[in-house]
């Protein structure tokens, strides 16, 4: 068994012919350059690209295998030189059941089952071309769906306060909107942790990941996993998922909670924080109170049992800590060959030869887990001190 990073969630910004997919994606976050950055810089092993449903992305991706850069692999996946690229699609669904609007993400093994979801998805969907579309069915609908095609998935971000499960989609419990048993994992997002997670009893059968949804090549692998998995296509990922004869997730890596945007309640306005269930700000009178992932989760606790979980390791992107601007950055690539290689691999010794003393030992605190934090809220990241 043989250990990977992993990171399931990247948006697609703009499509081979230049038009737009995920609209608030960067303009240089195409099919290739996904290809080459999680490949030649981060260091990734498995990539999910999660706008796989547009029909211009599944011709580049074809493209690319017809002209033997890209290969379909028979056990699900298409391998990138040292990348092997998942298809999937994150769907918003706003069904009766629901409170408010819910994003999913669900993937599959081939360019034809993802070719079948999209001519599925154009009678149930108004622009199957955009990222992030509403779903006009039910979710259990879109699960069933999914299981009967060799699909996973997977409910994303499920504690932000805007289009998430727990955040907006129900008021309680997972089974008001999801059958249980049609979940394969659960996604984290970036303002919580597996601690946060474990205080909700029904989450403990779930294996949780942590993915990037990336914007921009940049925000790659700002939050992955290494998976023990025998080869990298799709159907070792559907077992590691699972627990499944030794395939695991071995570390999930991931932001402080306390980084994310959502993390505290605050004002919607001033961004003052603020109690949970305040009527207006005390600093501005605004009655736009966003209320934070961490006091959400409080409402939610059911349980106080620990199951035994991967171990969750604070970190933030290589080009987002103190003092690695894009020289020191483009230093540590060229020394070491990639962002993994850097935060997982390199020496302090071997760091303090490329970079001065106080940037490597942030790296070195960054691989432990050690950063100190500054809250967000609100819509704003938090920050390292």
């Amino acid at each position: 068994m043989d250990s990977f990073f992993v990171d399931l969630h990247i948006h697609i910004g703009r499509d081979w012919n230049g038009k737009p997919v995920k609209i608030t994606g960067s303009k240089t976050l195409t099919l290739s350059n996904i290809f080459e950055e999680a490949t030649n810089r981060k260091g990734l092993d498995m990539v999910g690209v999660i706008d796989a449903q547009a029909p211009a992305v599944q011709e580049e991706m074809m493209d690319l295998i017809e002209r033997g850069q890209a290969e379909e692999l028979k056990e699900g996946g298409i391998r990138y030189q040292n990348t092997v690229l998942l298809l999937g699609s994150e769907i918003e669904v706003y069904d009766a059941a629901c409170s408010g609007p819910i994003h999913v993400l669900c993937y599959f093994p081939t360019v034809n089952r993802m070719q079948e979801f999209t001519a599925w998805l154009s009678q149930k969907m108004k622009n199957v071309n955009l990222s992030s579309q509403r779903f006009y069915g039910t979710a259990r609908e879109l699960q069933q769906y999914v299981k009967e095609h060799e699909g996973i998935f997977i409910p994303a971000h499920v504690f932000t306060p805007f289009k998430s499960l727990y955040g907006k989609g129900v008021k309680e419990t997972l089974r008001e909107v999801l059958d249980p048993d049609k979940i394969d994992a659960i996604e984290l997002g970036l303002s919580a942790d597996t601690d946060m997670a474990d205080q909700i009893g029904e989450l403990e059968p779930y294996t949780y990941v942590t993915n990037s949804d990336a914007h921009s090549l940049g925000k790659l692998a700002r939050e992955y996993q290494r998976m023990a998995l025998k080869a990298l296509n799709f159907q070792e990922l559907r077992m590691a998922l699972h627990n499944q004869q030794g395939r695991k997730v071995l570390t999930n890596y991931g932001m402080s909670p306390a980084m994310g945007k959502y993390h505290q309640t605050v004002c919607a306005k001033c961004l003052s924080p603020a109690k949970v269930n305040a009527s207006q700000c005390d600093a501005c009178g605004s009655k736009k109170i966003v209320k934070g992932v961490k006091d959400r989760i409080e409402e939610l606790k059911s349980s106080t049992q620990q199951k035994e979980r991967p171990p969750y390791i604070y970190q933030v992107p290589l080009s987002s800590l103190p003092g690695v601007g894009t020289r020191t950055y483009e230093k540590l690539i060229d020394a070491f060959g990639t962002e993994m290689a850097v935060i997982h691999e390199a020496a302090r010794e071997e760091l303090t030869a490329v970079i001065p003393d106080q940037v490597a030992e942030r790296i070195m605190a960054m691989r432990k887990g050690t950063l100190t934090i500054q809250a967000g809220g609100g819509g704003r990241y938090g920050r390292i001190q």
